[in-house]
């Protein structure tokens, strides 16, 4: 198997960064996290990130999010190993593959997961909590085997719960809603029976998850920072004769649903 830190490419990612934004910002409104749910890490140790799985959307997330507010690290993602295959260029952008159907699989897993989190380093390794597509109002919050074992390896290591959300509100684009709940600490995960440390991470992220769908519903863009911003209005012809009427009445163009022409 690649070593994922060999193939890491610095070159390569900020590409893929440039392209996951344009596509982003084609197809989605825009990237919103609320102010209690930015996060607050400690510097200088290493870190899970351990995210709810919603949608197809969430890899797209976990580059805006790790490339905007974690500049400084490198960010390193499991993948399932048949998945990869078909993304051959993720492996250059820290992404690799899980044979999670053997238990040699995971045992490489692990292996890596030690080299990412290892104390010297200021990487960073991203999971999807669940290990497989989960609606956001699941629960118990499904937590993977691996995750559970990772604090056996990096008692050093913070975790961070992230809570996705993809709702629609008044645009014809989605929001793409994210929140990071309060860190747990490895050592304190580590002292903990697994099936303790696996209910504490569900705990953790159901209430990050929770708090984030409250402010879905609430429906209030002022209560978050815009980490990305796409496209408003309907675009295509339409948005252009709107354009030029609002042109004509000498009046400012606002593309969204919401303002009045």
């Amino acid at each position: 198997m690649t070593d994922p830190l060999q193939a890491y490419s610095a070159s390569q990612l900020a590409f893929y960064d440039f392209m996951f934004t344009r596509f982003f910002r084609r197809h989605m409104r825009a990237l919103r996290v609320p102010g209690w749910g930015m996060p607050e890490v400690p510097p200088g140790v290493p870190l899970v990130v351990f995210a709810s799985h919603p949608s197809w959307w969430d890899g797209v997330a976990f580059m805006l999010l790790s490339r905007r507010l974690f500049p400084e690290r490198r960010m390193f993602i499991p993948m399932e190993a048949v998945a990869l295959a078909r993304y051959r260029f993720m492996r250059r952008l820290g992404v690799f593959g899980v044979d999670t159907a053997s238990p040699r699989g995971a045992a490489a897993f692990l292996r890596t997961a030690r080299q990412v989190l290892a104390p010297e380093r200021n990487d960073m390794l991203w999971m999807n909590a669940p290990g497989r597509f989960a609606d956001p109002r699941e629960r118990p919050v499904p937590i993977a085997p691996g995750l559970t074992r990772l604090a056996e390896l990096a008692p050093e290591a913070c975790f961070v719960p992230l809570a996705l959300e993809y709702p629609f509100w008044t645009e014809r684009k989605a929001e793409m809603l994210a929140a990071f709940g309060p860190p747990l600490h490895g050592g304190a995960l580590q002292a903990m029976p697994r099936e303790a440390r696996a209910r504490a991470l569900a705990m953790a992220l159901a209430e990050a998850m929770d708090r984030l769908a409250e402010e879905a519903i609430r429906r209030e863009p002022a209560r978050f920072r815009v980490v990305e911003q796409g496209k408003e209005g309907m675009g295509g012809i339409y948005d252009r004769w709107r354009q030029l009427r609002a042109r004509m009445a000498g009046r400012r163009f606002d593309p969204r649903h919401e303002a009045r022409d």
